[in-house]
């Protein structure tokens, strides 16, 4: 049986087909990239471990969709990777949704005493170093962006595009997008699964959220927009400085384990978000 054979299956099959391809060709590359960086699971990865990790297995992530659509006569443009001025307008539209959304999430805890910040000591403003401290800072923001520029373009193109579109051909868009939005949560578990357990269902309900975007927008911009917005967000508040919750209020409210998308308030924003993009572009 060739290649052509196997991708003209049932849509669920030709998702698996893909995560079992990725996944093996992967493997001995996470191997050796292991080894390398002395990393030995169930050992939680480090933050210089994790980028390199993710490259190993993103890079690869093109070359094998680009392989599956010629077998069946698509391109990118299928799964709503469009090369447009409207995509670029959409992806900027979604960072400032997110960033705004963000800060709303933890403007609200801090003023209800739930949060706490306190900047990292390199970050620190002093008379003496002023300038150099505000130009550390802008230079981890601007490389945190581009990081979560890759991360969210590469899983908003394996999930909102190309895992969504196959599951719609046999499927409705919603039971495509529950479909979607499961497999979505459950790949977070490769990375920390103990942390991950307890926001399942908040990253579900980002996956639909997400979904939801691309159904309004017809494109991957607005989708990748909101999702690098909240990667670039959270984790330039955790790289600049030392988040911590106050315990003013239950971990199920704040997040448990300090996870946003682990508690009520997580939850409630990504609903909050749904609500705006139903407003905006119903």
């Amino acid at each position: 049986m060739n290649l052509s054979e196997l991708v003209n299956g049932p849509a669920i099959f030709k998702v698996t087909l893909f995560f079992g391809v990725w996944g093996l060709l992967w493997l001995p590359i996470a191997i050796a990239t292991a080894m390398l960086l002395n990393w030995h699971p169930p050992q939680p990865l480090d933050e210089k471990q994790k980028p390199i990790l993710l490259a190993s297995l993103y890079l690869i992530v093109p070359l094998i969709i680009d392989r599956l659509s010629r077998v069946e006569n698509q391109s990118f443009a299928d799964y709503g990777w469009l090369w447009q001025l409207s995509t670029g307008i959409s992806l900027i539209s979604g960072l400032s949704i997110s960033i705004l959304s963000l800060v709303v999430f933890f403007g609200v805890e801090w003023i209800l005493g739930w949060i706490a910040w306190q900047p990292q000591p390199q970050f620190q403003l002093a008379p003496d170093n002023f300038l150099s401290k505000i130009l550390s800072a802008w230079g981890s923001l601007l490389s945190i962006l581009l990081l979560a520029l890759w991360i969210s373009g590469t899983e908003e193109f394996v999930f909102r595009g190309f895992v969504q579109y196959h599951l719609q051909q046999d499927y409705t868009v919603v039971i495509a997008a529950i479909i979607t939005s499961v497999i979505f949560a459950l790949t977070h578990l490769i990375w920390e699964f103990k942390q991950t357990i307890p926001q399942l269902p908040g990253l579900w309900l980002m996956g639909m959220v997400l979904t939801l975007a691309c159904v309004y927008n017809q494109n991957l911009g607005l989708a990748i927009g909101l999702h690098a917005g909240w990667i670039w967000g959270i984790t330039s508040i955790q790289t600049l400085g030392n988040l911590t919750s106050t315990r003013r209020a239950p971990q199920w409210v704040t997040g448990i384990g300090d996870q946003p998308l682990a508690g009520v308030m997580g939850i409630t924003m990504l609903l909050a978000v749904a609500g705006l993009l139903w407003l905006v572009y119903n």
